[in-house]
This record gives structure tokens, sequence and C-alpha cells, in this order.
């Protein structure tokens, strides 16, 4: 029986890993806001509209415990998942969990390419958008740094270093 859930900011690689690590592990693969949107028939979007925030953070801590049962899965949580609640020691007790780490640049080079996709940061220029990376990860990184593993993935750019990646990180899931 494995778990292994993936945490990190936006634009970190969890569904970019999530899925090749899944395959090379031979274990499902749960987007948990994908988990959401289909048990729910709302985008995540429209949740957070008609119940606000901390509606939608209930509706994900329910969601995450019922996946933290489920076994031989790749989790992929959203980016501010682990903070709320006690959803970090949730993830813990159930499984490994790993903070996909990536540096200040390459997360602000990938949301740039990514902004239209998140209403967060659609209409920020790009100064705006560092700013808000910095202020999000100086609150979040202590929850983030509760992880069992910090792997880096800032070299999450082609198909070959994606699959590179997921090999290692199973290598290192293996050892512990």
């Amino acid at each position: 029986m494995k778990r292994i859930f993936l945490i990190g900011y936006m634009g970190a690689g969890k569904t970019t890993l999530g899925r090749p690590l899944s395959k090379v592990m031979d274990l499902e693969f749960i987007d948990l806001d994908n988990f959401i949107e289909a048990r729910y028939h709302k985008t995540v979007k429209d949740i957070f509209a008609e119940v606000g925030e901390a509606g939608f953070r209930q509706i994900e801590h329910r969601s995450l415990e019922e996946v933290a049962d489920y076994e031989n899965v790749v989790i992929a949580l959203g980016g501010g998942t682990p903070c709320f609640l006690d959803n970090m020691d949730i993830v813990n007790k159930a499984g490994i969990s790993v903070y996909l780490k990536p540096t200040e640049e390459v997360l602000l080079r990938r949301l740039i390419q990514g902004k239209n996709k998140r209403p967060l940061l659609a209409s920020k220029s790009d100064d705006e958008i560092l700013q808000f990376i910095r202020e999000q990860l100086a609150w979040r990184e202590p929850y983030y740094l509760r992880a069992n593993i910090v792997f880096e993935s800032s070299h999450l750019e082609n198909r070959a270093d994606i699959v590179h990646s997921a090999e290692k990180l199973k290598d290192i899931i293996a050892e512990m």
C-alpha cells in the first residue's frame, strides 16, 4: 500500500511530475482539484465563487480525508491544501509527502506563461506576479517544509527531464 502526496506552490510541477511518477511506480494518479470538480460537477473557481474560500477549504479538507484512504496512489494537492486545517497532519499520517520546490525564477516564468488560466494572476503584471509569489511562499512554505521529502523541481522542462525526475523521485521514495 502506497500513498504519495505531492505538494507545492502553483506551477511547481505537481501534475506535470505526478502523472509520470504514478506510471513509473505503477500507481493511480489523482489531482485533488480535479477530484473535487468531478465530485461537485463545478470548477474550483465556481465553488470558490459560491461558498467562498472558507467553504472551499472545508470541501477540500473532506476530499483530502477521502483520498487519503485510497491505496496505491499519487495525489497532487492544490497549492493551498497543506496550509489549512490539519491537512498536513492528514497527509503525513497517510503516506509520504513530497514538496516540489522549483526556484523562484522558474515559478515566475511558469506562472507568467500560464497566467491566463489562473484567475488570481490574470490581471497582474510580471512584477506583481513576482511579489505575489514571494508573499504567498512566505506564509505557505512553513507548511510545505513539513513534507517528508523536499524535491527540487525546476528541471521539468521537457519529456526527458520529466521522466528522469520521476525515476529519481521514485528511487528517493523507495529508500524511505
